[in-house]
């Protein structure tokens, strides 16, 4: 004869379980302790065959594994009610008798002729000759399912804003943190969240990751409020006065979970900024060196979830930057150190930026301006031709403002590389200075679209924002496929064995590398390739002329390749009395594009060589060199095998396809011609405007005084 041993209830599902069940069978929870079985033997009969009998004396005793949550209750004989559990008619879960709701889905319980709520239990008859009725037994899981029956009448409130349902103690939804309907008035919530956020201190990124450290001038851990103390069933909150403020627990729990939120969302350029900013406070200038050495902004501005962290409203404010602390706190060796910053981190200004408006309505004209050729060849072409030049007025500016119009409209990198660095573009005197033809890098936005974006600079005044251009590069590569696949198929076998590389690719080797050119043309923020150059004159219906670096160099300056970019883009496969003989010219840098644009200038009759070039007083002429620093020929990109020959043939050819001529210094150069007239009236306005800005920097008193000041420097 064995021992009886109940077995024990999940408490989160109310399954039985055998007692040797380390886990709940049906929702695999962890047995929070093992049951303590104090029970005595029963007394049977010596024999056998007699069934077992429980008596009075001998009886079980079970504690159940919660014992501060569960009650302590005596096992006794259970009646066949007892036993037998309702199944629930909509998920068929086996509840125990006592529910009024079932405990998986919380449907209600059906009432049957036998099923009636909280009814008495009746013992059965025993051998007993004296039967008395046995008081109802409390059931050891009852107390799960009082609990379901409760938090059915818990009423959430539905945010308005997302709809998620909160408990009631909850004054901002959990989700999107939008207030309770009817609750405390933000400004009174703010005060008190402010208040409350004074007892609360921040953990830095150095105590997240290692343990220890701290952001200097922030306190290294979070101080918790005292407990409510809960006495007789009713707990009393304690209220706290601090300046004047009032704060309940619950608010302090929320701005405790809050803040922990904040710090988890922060990264280490934002730990950074923060020990700045306290540095600033505190004159840590290691601190700030720290943040800029990062590549930090320094022109951020604090948050008001980054005034909270720092936790010092007397000296912080949302919207202050390093620079307004360094003001506020006298700190005048941080400061020259951060304005020195700012001003080499000049924020740009182009045209296109200045007004939105007029920038939309010049996109749709190029929309519009693109249509598709029909014929053989159903090439995507421009009907107007424009050209985008600096105005002439920038010169009128006062020193100090057309330095700081350079610097917002120029990328100054660029210009640098390009002219210092390697002699690519104004190496002559004689082009930059007697025939007014210095070229000027616009400072272009890199995400992968710069080709694109410097076409339109150079023509237009403005980016490739709606991606038309390239899809009208994508369509026109696609609908032509064969004609430039021939094209590229011939530039690439000639390119290949004039390097020495002796080496031929099969048919499907072609086919592979012209499908990764046509998927480059339709993946937007994609780089582009020569090929694409070569479309564009097409688009254009004008001649491209690339002045780029020969090679690719790494971070270390180690030479790794040829560029192949620099040289001229010619439409060839248009007739020639359909394009226009004005190019364009564009920079190239380190994988990365500019548009090369000039200044207007008063136009001459007479320029290089005794040639008449018709031109009026409205007329810009940019004299752009088809040589190289050595007075080598650039290359002419995509000729065939007819066009190819000796440099004199290729000279030939660029003659028919632009207006070129020879300086008196000998140096052969193509015209390229820019009117206001001609251009459209929508770019001449934007530029007006964007003009007018630095006008009135021209008028400011400071910048008088300043440029008074030098006078007197100079006398």
């Amino acid at each position: 004869m064995t021992d009886f041993q109940p077995k024990w209830s999940c408490e989160y599902c109310t399954y039985e379980n055998w007692p040797s069940a380390i886990k709940c069978t049906m929702c695999r929870a962890q047995r929070p302790t093992a049951p303590i079985i104090t029970e005595e033997p029963f007394k049977s009969s010596p024999s056998l065959d007699s069934h077992l009998c429980p008596s009075q004396e001998g009886s079980s005793v079970l504690i159940c594994p919660d014992s501060s949550a569960r009650p302590r209750v005596r096992i006794a004989d259970e009646a066949p009610e007892m036993t037998s559990k309702w199944s629930c008619h909509m998920c068929t879960y086996l509840n125990w008798p006592r529910a009024i709701r079932c405990t998986q889905c919380l449907s209600q319980r059906q009432q049957g002729p036998q099923q009636g709520p909280l009814r008495a239990l009746e013992t059965p008859q025993t051998s007993d000759p004296v039967s008395r009725p046995t008081p109802a037994v409390p059931d050891p899981c009852e107390e799960y399912n009082d609990r379901n029956r409760l938090n059915t009448h818990i009423q959430h409130w539905a945010c308005s804003a997302c709809t998620y349902e909160n408990w009631p103690k909850s004054l901002r939804c959990v989700v999107c943190d939008h207030p309770k309907p009817g609750a405390v008035p933000e400004a009174v919530q703010q005060e008190s969240e402010a208040e409350s956020t004074m007892s609360l201190s921040i953990l830095n990124e150095q105590e997240r990751t290692t343990g220890g450290g701290g952001v200097s001038g922030v306190c290294k851990a979070s101080q918790r409020r005292s407990s409510p103390s809960v006495s007789t069933g009713q707990a009393e909150v304690q209220i706290e006065l601090a300046s004047g403020a009032v704060g309940t627990e619950d608010t302090q729990e929320m701005d405790f979970k809050k803040l922990k939120q904040i710090r988890n969302r922060m990264r280490r350029t934002d730990w950074l900024f923060l020990n700045a900013c306290a540095g600033v406070v505190e004159g840590d200038l290691a601190a700030v060196e720290a943040y800029k050495s990062s590549g930090g902004d320094i022109a951020r501005q604090l948050t008001s979830d980054e005034v909270r962290l720092l936790n010092r409203p007397s000296a912080f404010n949302a919207g202050f930057t390093l620079v307004h602390l360094a003001i506020r706190f006298q700190r005048q060796d941080m400061l020259s150190v951060l304005l020195t910053e700012v001003s080499q981190q000049a924020a740009k200004c182009i045209p296109a930026m200045v007004c939105p408006e007029l920038t939309e309505q010049i996109r749709r004209e190029v929309a519009a301006a693109l249509h598709r050729r029909k014929g053989e060849f159903p090439c995507y072409f421009l009907t107007d031709i424009t050209t985008f030049t600096l105005p002439a007025d920038i010169e009128d500016l006062p020193p100090n403002v057309q330095e700081k119009l350079f610097d917002e409209v120029l990328d100054r990198d660029v210009q640098k590389e390009l002219e210092e660095e390697s002699p690519i573009i104004n190496w002559s005197l004689e082009l930059g200075t007697r025939l007014d033809s210095r070229l000027y890098a616009l400072w272009n936005r890199t995400a992968g679209d710069c080709l694109l974006d410097s076409v339109l600079q150079a023509t237009w005044g403005i980016y490739d924002k709606d991606s038309v251009l390239r899809k009208s590069l994508h369509d026109s590569l696609h609908d032509c496929s064969h004609w430039f696949y021939s094209r590229w198929k011939e530039w690439e076998s000639w390119y290949s064995q004039s390097f020495g590389l002796h080496f031929s690719l099969r048919e499907e080797q072609w086919q592979e590398d012209w499908a990764f050119i046509l998927s480059l043309a339709s993946q937007p923020g994609a780089s582009l390739e020569q090929t694409h150059v070569f479309v564009l004159a097409h688009i254009l219906r004008r001649p491209i002329i690339v002045y780029g670096v020969k090679y690719y160099k790494s971070f270390r300056g180690e030479t790794l390749g040829y560029t192949r970019f620099q040289g001229v883009y010619l439409p060839l496969l248009w007739e020639q009395s359909f394009c226009w003989k004005s190019p364009i010219a564009l920079g190239y840098t380190r994988g990365h594009f500019s548009a090369l644009v000039a200044m207007e200038n008063d136009g001459y009759d007479n320029r290089g060589a005794g040639a008449n070039l018709n031109t009026d007083d409205d007329v810009t002429v940019t004299f752009l060199p088809l040589v190289d620093s050595e007075r080598k020929l650039l290359h002419i990109h995509f000729l065939s095998a007819q066009e190819m020959g000796t440099e004199e043939q290729q000279e030939r050819l660029l003659r028919q396809w632009l207006d070129c001529c020879v300086t008196e210094g000998g140096i052969l150069v193509a015209l390229q011609k820019s009117s206001r007239r001609r251009n459209h009236p929508l770019v001449t306005q934007m530029v007006e405007k964007w003009l007018d800005g630095y006008r009135q920097l021209g008028t400011c008193p400071a910048l008088s005084d300043g440029e008074e000041e030098e006078e007197d420097e100079d006398e």
